[in-house]
């Protein structure tokens, strides 16, 4: 049997793969620009929000505690009249991309141990290519793109906007499955 630490150069090799696939995506293609749209009045919808000095955390519009007080008549007349909807509210100032990308490196390198060790489990020393590809992408691939489709489903994200998301995972579960494969031990 394979031993995570026989696999230690395929989860840091991959997982820089992965970071540097994901930098090429975000910041040179930018397909993912588009995702996010503007409000036409922003200003207004910014002032009216920081009135309130919400803390940073998740909202919904219009809020209701349960499934008895959402089919209330007041309730369905905000849903009928709208806007219906979820904010993720963030703590005031500019982002820290470097917290950011350090989380995310760190999110690349659980799924790569993660699929080493499903792999590490089913596919034997010397596999063919094919094989580890097979089962590291797969695992690679729930691991990068699941979380989008119940966004999808559960928070109205755009269907267009899962699909690049669901595009980017495959990249990114070919990259690993490729990587694993490629330094599979023998």
């Amino acid at each position: 049997m394979i031993t995570l630490a026989q696999l230690w150069i395929p989860i840091l090799v991959s997982s820089v793969l992965v970071f540097i696939a994901s930098s090429l995506i975000h910041m040179v293609f930018k397909w993912h620009n588009s995702d996010f749209l503007k409000l036409s009045n922003e200003d207004e919808v910014r002032t009216a929000v920081s009135k309130t000095k919400p803390a940073p955390g998740q909202y919904v519009l219009p809020h209701c505690n349960d499934m008895k007080a959402m089919q209330s008549p007041e309730a369905q007349q905000k849903f009928k009249d709208g806007p219906v909807g979820m904010i993720v509210l963030r703590a005031n100032g500019a982002p820290n991309m470097g917290a950011t990308l350090g989380q995310w490196f760190a999110l690349t390198l659980v799924f790569a141990v993660i699929a080493a060790y499903v792999a590490s489990r089913t596919v034997p020393m010397g596999a063919s290519f094919l094989a580890v590809c097979r089962v590291v992408s797969i695992v690679s691939f729930l691991a990068y793109a699941g979380g989008s489709i119940q966004a999808g489903i559960w928070y109205g994200k755009p269907w267009r906007s899962v699909a690049k998301d669901l595009l980017d995972g495959f990249i990114y579960a070919t990259l690993t499955g490729c990587t694993f494969a490629w330094l599979w031990p023998h």
